[in-house]
């Protein structure tokens, strides 16, 4: 029987999540709540720190209790989050000095545009492309619109961090100011070729150095949690971006592996080893994970919509009660009668990076019902994640055989079945739902002791079910041209 367990901190967009596992990689206790998004104007998005921190408290307790594991046979902490998403806070008190910026927030997105001109020079530098969607320019704007902020930040009283950071930050009371090399990454702000904060991109973006956190490796010292939180004072030894978690929770250790997490977004990440591949594409180079000072490279495409559409479907227009509804419907009906969903709910992500596309429904009839919509937003998915595979084999032209998938998407059969479909891959869906957590209780796990190797840690991937193609070329063929149609509808072409 295992002995030794491991809690990982999964801080989400839309939820708050924590997890036991144990040594095997098996699930023994968790716990969810919602994190709420605000909307105080059009394209800016926002959350509340103190949820997500109490949140977190709640979660971790939560799942302990539910594990029945006792306390001193939990090892250690593992943290993965939802990367980008920014936040700025006192030194002295811990209060932040504004709500955190998500990911998914545009407000940055003309001074983005501004600075257009230095896009090589972010790229080469970075992997990345000038986007709000990266840290970087919403640490300007908050530096740059809150009153006396960037006074206090050049006087070193201000700390910035990305979610994980301010989560160590609170666990250890201010004792450790730390992010990983993978949430680096995403800041627009770290060299991913020299592993360090650059001087160049902060004079761009008009950010003082003394505010961001010291980089680690992706499985390090993290320090340790203050023992009145869980009751027991644990190590944190592990830290990792959500993507960069699920692929190391998908075990994709060797170059060319690939892995498609469905949350609210949907994101593919591939393995390309120790190879900085600069994209043609407009794909994402990404630090994928950083162990022993050892950097593995992915190149990554990010769409914005993905589960969320599901839940737009279900609580704004109000055609579904649950998610799971979608899968009965689509398979109702033979297709969707020309019915085309284009979920540019916050703009197109990968690869047309457009902020400014807007969603739309096409090919309406007066014989299209709750299930035609229905499964044209399954569909839109599927044919964004083919978007990104198409452009993705261009930048690293390597076979590709199968892909690993994982998210809340990943339970409903139909859509992973039209998934195979359409992208004409083996799609493997894992035992453990929770792929993403894992992959942060892996990370810690290496740090702790637990595994002597990732070779040891892939010998753990469960696969819970396999999907392989079984459409024809004709029609895969005819169901594609139908969507790069739709797409020129809103002025869109790959």
């Amino acid at each position: 029987m295992d002995k030794n367990y491991i809690l990982a901190i999964d801080q989400g967009t839309t939820n708050s999540r924590a997890h036991i596992f144990s040594s095997a990689g098996k699930l023994v206790g968790t716990s969810q709540l919602p994190l709420t998004q605000h909307y105080p104007k059009p394209g800016w998005v926002e959350q509340d720190p103190e949820e997500m921190w109490m949140n977190t408290l709640t979660c971790c307790r939560q799942a302990i209790s539910a594990s029945q594991v006792v306390a001193k046979q939990i090892l250690g902490i593992g943290i993965t989050n939802q990367r980008e998403t920014t936040l700025i806070w006192h030194k002295k008190t811990g209060k932040p000095i504004y709500p955190a910026i998500s990911w998914k927030d545009k407000r940055t997105a003309e001074f983005c545009h501004q600075l257009s001109r230095y896009n090589h020079l972010i790229q080469e530098k970075t992997g990345l492309l000038l986007d709000s969607y990266f840290s970087a320019s919403k640490i300007a704007w908050l530096l740059d619109n809150i009153p006396q902020v960037r006074k206090q930040a050049e006087k070193g009283e201000l700390l910035f961090g990305t979610v994980d950071t301010f989560l160590l930050w609170r666990l250890t009371k201010g004792k450790i100011h730390a992010t990983d090399a993978s949430n680096a990454s995403r800041t627009l702000l770290f060299n991913i070729q020299t592993q360090q904060w650059d001087q160049e991109l902060l004079n761009l973006f008009h950010i003082p150095e003394t505010i961001l956190p010291t980089v680690l490796d992706s499985s390090a010292d993290f320090g340790v949690t203050e023992a009145e939180f869980l009751g027991i004072a644990l190590p944190i030894a592990g830290v990792a971006g959500d993507q960069q978690a699920a692929l190391i929770g998908q075990t994709c250790f060797q170059p060319g592996m690939i892995k498609s997490t469905f949350g609210t977004g949907c994101f593919i990440l591939i393995n390309t080893g120790d190879k900085f591949v600069k994209s043609t594409q407009r794909l994402l180079t990404t630090v994928a994970y950083r162990l022993q000072g050892k950097v593995t490279y992915g190149l990554e495409g990010c769409i914005f919509s993905a589960g969320s559409i599901v839940k737009w479907l279900k609580d704004n227009l109000k055609l579904i009660q649950t998610a799971a509804e979608t899968e009965t419907l689509a398979e109702s009906i033979e297709d969707t009668g020309g019915v085309y969903l284009l979920p540019a709910f916050a703009g197109l992500g990968a690869p047309y990076w457009n902020p400014h596309a807007r969603a739309a429904i096409i090919g309406l009839t007066y014989q299209s019902n709750i299930a035609h919509i229905a499964r044209a937003a399954l569909e839109a998915v599927v044919y964004q994640v083919r978007d990104l595979l198409e452009v993705i084999t261009k930048d690293f032209q390597f076979p590709l055989s199968s892909m690993r998938v994982d998210g809340g998407m990943a339970v409903n059969n139909w859509f992973l079945q039209f998934l195979t479909d359409m992208v004409d891959l083996k799609i493997c869906r894992s035992q453990c739902t929770e792929t993403t957590a894992l992959g942060a209780a892996f990370l810690a796990g290496l740090q702790l002791g637990v595994y002597s190797s990732l070779v040891e840690i892939s010998q753990l991937c469960r696969i819970d079910k396999e999907f392989s193609p079984d459409m024809k070329v004709e029609k895969r063929i005819d169901l594609y041209q139908g969507w790069n149609s739709a797409l020129k509808t809103i002025h869109i072409k790959l």
